[in-house]
């Protein structure tokens, strides 16, 4: 079986893109499910999957945070990791997904934890919004927050993967992805036509989908007023060539397999080794690699079941 994908909110779980991806597994809060039920859930999904890679927001409320610890720490396994991500709701939903895509393919439990990271950088993630003023996720200068006040300003934002905002109108532009990309729209009141008719032209986007807003879009961004977005690699053989390309070593302190430079089951940093190149661990451009259909030794290898 695959390694388990989790997620905290129903929000987080995207419709496959195709018959291999599977669903994730909902971790629910306190509220929800008492800590008995939380436990024989995840114990199951260690007896059916034998890993769990939990992704969740930094948002999350505090208490459901303690509960993924508390069932880590009572099951007393190194099986379980909890991913904690700064991505808005709807690009972390897309990195959710291309987790539960890689999940099936031919890497190891450690590998796929770890590419969160990597793929994180992929991932264009932003909303429209008609304010500002309580948007604490990313830097807001004065002028902005004073023209935030002023009747029918919106403003364009990107939280992820370098932060940026702009006055819709002017003659600012986002910083786009430099691959072809899809684009995921959530749209709200606060004009998902700019985000089809300017910014997709823009990015040189080539599909726009639409999913639901998530629950957890206007506490993230300060406002219930918005439009949230995300550009992202869309073709699995993209994916599973960025993963593969990436030097493979084995955690110092857990022993997991991993790629890059901090563990994805114990989040311990590697230290560097003297025989690898500074840039080594640095993020592969998107756009060395080219959509393709997978090799018939390829397709062999990301249809066949994780560890």
């Amino acid at each position: 079986m695959p390694t388990a994908i989790a997620v905290t909110s129903p929000d987080l779980v995207l419709p496959p893109t195709d018959p291999q991806t599977p669903l994730a597994a909902l971790l629910q809060s306190p509220r929800a499910q008492p800590l008995d039920a939380a436990l024989i859930d995840m114990h199951r999904l260690l007896e059916q999957h034998g890993y769990v890679i939990a992704c969740y927001p930094a948002s999350i409320p505090a208490a459901h945070e303690n509960r993924l610890h508390t069932v880590r720490s009572l099951l007393e396994t190194d099986r379980i990791t909890l991913i904690k991500s700064e991505l808005p709701p709807l690009g972390l939903a897309i990195l959710v997904r291309q987790l539960r895509q890689l999940s099936v393919c031919d890497f190891s439990p450690g590998v796929v934890a770890s590419a969160a990271r990597l793929l994180s950088h992929y991932i264009h993630a932003g909303a429209v919004l008609n304010s500002v003023t309580r948007l604490d996720r990313i830097p807001v200068g004065l002028t902005a927050h004073a023209k935030s006040w002023l009747p029918g300003s919106q403003f364009a934002v990107l939280a992820n993967p370098s932060p940026q905002l702009v006055k819709i109108g002017s003659a600012e532009r986002l910083t786009g992805p430099d691959f072809a990309c899809h684009l995921l729209l959530a749209p709200g009141t606060a004009n998902p036509g700019w985000v089809t008719g300017t910014l997709a032209p823009a990015w040189q986007v080539t599909a726009v989908q639409e999913a639901a807003p998530p629950a957890d879009s206007a506490a993230w961004w300060g406002t219930g007023k918005l439009t949230e977005f995300a550009a992202y690699l869309p073709d699995i053989s993209v994916l599973y060539q960025l993963v593969a390309s990436v030097r493979r070593e084995q955690c110092r302190w857990c022993a997991m397999e991993l790629i890059g430079d901090r563990c994805g089951f114990c989040a311990s940093e590697q230290p560097p080794d003297e025989e690898q190149s500074p840039t080594a661990l640095s993020p592969v451009p998107a756009s060395a690699y080219r959509a393709r259909p997978l090799t018939r030794a390829e397709r062999r290898r990301a249809i066949a079941p994780g560890p």
